[in-house]
């Protein structure tokens, strides 16, 4: 898949209400190779596997340019050591809400405690049904970056928000 990508980010409510209307869940880990012009991914999901290319967002941090490729699950074992800083690991639930599908992770390790929601978009105006769960949106704050998380980590500023 390739093409923009159009999401807005939130802080989730605390609680596990997200857990008991998802619909799906799943075990993610992703690393990210460094690169000074885009963001490099590499992720596991379950058993697959794939490889993002995200370009820089927009002003309003909500777009920007996605390339994601699934490739095997050894040739992400193999690309995972070329990461920087380790990974992320956290479990995704997805939650349906209106027409569109809430991606809630849960983070663990140096992130413990952070939940947060997104919903993927066709356009930037387009408007989306907020569950209940959801609290203050986040979209734009690099602090809430997957690929910030590995360099500065959930636990090292969450008493600041």
């Amino acid at each position: 898949m390739s093409g923009l990508e159009i999401e807005r980010k939130f802080m989730v409510k605390k609680g596990d209400a997200y857990k008991r209307v998802a619909f799906s869940s799943s075990r993610i880990k992703q690393g990210y190779m460094p690169c000074a012009t885009a963001t490099v991914r590499v992720r596991t999901r379950d058993d697959k596997a794939y490889l993002t290319i995200k370009g820089r967002s927009t002003d309003n941090g909500m777009t920007r340019y996605e390339f994601e490729k699934e490739i095997t699950p050894d040739e992400a074992d193999h690309l995972f050591k070329l990461c920087a800083g380790g990974v992320i690991d956290k479990t995704r639930y997805l939650v349906k809400s209106g027409n569109h599908t809430f991606e809630v992770d849960e983070f663990y390790g140096d992130n413990e405690g952070l939940v947060m929601a997104e919903v993927e978009l066709g356009s930037e105006s387009e408007p989306y049904e907020k569950p209940d769960f959801i609290d203050r949106e986040v979209t734009g704050d690099k602090r809430f970056y997957n690929s910030h998380l590995l360099t500065n980590p959930y636990k090292n500023w969450k008493d600041s928000i």
